[in-house]
């Protein structure tokens, strides 16, 4: 059996032996060192040829940002940033994300053994799957630095005024996991912002990370981007991110559709989940809907997209070149739920083009018994 070996980096004490006596816990898993820095870390990188690394973001001499620089460039070696829940290490995250980390997870806020099992079950998870997809080593630096988007975002004043309700029956649903961030990032300052659909997005993010994430997103799009509150409307030229640790649904009203945050329990172990944000998309928008799965792992999604396609929606998912993670579109693929599978770098266009406003306009007038064949004209 072929183990895991994992280096920890962090400069708390409490961490250091914390991580490794949960990741031990896995009998995969073999914590192979720790380091309190980013320099005594370089180090043991070249002495120890670890599989997955665990990084702190804030440490002495030599920070994790420097440091994971250090690592992409130089070893390519999946990173996993353990960040803390504060305005600034979300700040570092969003930046160690954009050069290259593979994922990252939150420190609990304190020693209770049930916050630590949380963390751990999930810190296990990623570092299966930072080892379980290799080929994301190489891809992760061409598709975080390579890969521009196609448009150059032009600044506007104000963001989310385009609204047309002719066109505001039709949805477009996103759901994304690792890799998510960046992905996005290159796929949402490509839409225009008089896209003719509003936006709906899963994105699985702890709490306390959101917010700046479609802030981020906001500052780079023609499309207003924000983190969605209870009663927000859908419209066009808007997309709205699940708040961390809240589902999204949908719900259709006589005076437009709004968005609705749940704190039901978590499904497919993830709180917000795409499948509850895809489900509530047919439930709501029948053959209206367009589905979109992209990277990440596991399969949330797969079920929810399954609906979207029986109703009569389109169904897209994210190839797997383009991926850091297939897992999420694989387990759609494989279920048989997707319509067209596509590159990262092609998204843009293809829905832009989709849901072009003519276009749009021309399914209008067809009888409603007829309604369900609009993707045969379409695509």
């Amino acid at each position: 059996m072929k183990m895991i070996r994992v280096l920890v980096v962090d400069d708390s004490a409490f961490m250091r032996k914390m991580i490794p006596s949960i990741l031990s816990s896995d009998p995969e898993i073999e914590v192979i060192g720790t380091a309190m820095d980013g320099l005594f870390a370089l180090k043991k990188i070249r002495d120890l040829k670890p599989d997955v690394i665990t990084l702190d973001v804030n440490m002495p001499r030599m920070d994790g940002i420097e440091t994971l620089r250090h690592i992409v460039e130089d070893f390519g070696i999946p990173a996993i940033i353990v960040s803390s829940l504060t305005r600034k290490d979300a700040e570092l995250t969003f930046k160690a994300l954009e050069i290259g980390a593979f994922d990252f997870i939150t420190k609990p806020q304190d020693a209770i053994s049930v916050h630590i099992k949380d963390i751990g079950d999930e810190l296990i998870e990623k570092v299966r799957a930072a080892f379980k997809y290799p080929a994301a080593r190489l891809r992760i630096k061409k598709v975080h630095t390579s890969i521009e988007p196609k448009r150059a975002v032009i600044p506007h004043k104000e963001k989310g005024t385009f609204i047309d309700k002719r066109h505001a029956d039709r949805l477009l649903v996103i759901g994304v996991s690792t890799g998510g961030p960046n992905a996005l990032s290159y796929l949402l300052p490509q839409i225009p912002e008089d896209f003719a659909v509003p936006i709906a997005i899963v994105q699985h993010m702890p709490a306390g990370f959101t917010e700046m994430f479609a802030a981020r997103l906001n500052s780079l799009c023609e499309i207003e981007v924000k983190e969605a509150e209870d009663g927000d409307l859908l419209i066009p030229g808007r997309a709205l991110i699940a708040p961390g640790d809240r589902h999204l649904k949908i719900k259709s009203l006589p005076l437009g559709t709004i968005a609705v945050l749940s704190d039901s329990p978590p499904v497919n172990g993830h709180r917000p989940s795409v499948d509850v944000l895809f489900n509530s998309a047919a439930f709501e928008y029948d053959n209206m809907a367009t589905g979109l799965i992209m990277t990440g792992m596991g399969s949330d999604g797969a079920e929810g997209i399954g609906e979207i396609m029986a109703m009569g929606g389109l169904t897209i998912a994210q190839d797997e070149e383009s991926c850091i993670v297939y897992g999420m579109p694989k387990a759609a693929i494989e279920k048989g739920y997707i319509k067209k599978v596509m590159p990262l770098e092609d998204m843009a266009d293809f829905l832009i083009e989709h849901f072009d406003r003519k276009r749009v306009s021309q399914y209008q007038d067809i009888e409603s018994n007829d309604i369900r064949n609009f993707d045969t004209l379409t695509l």
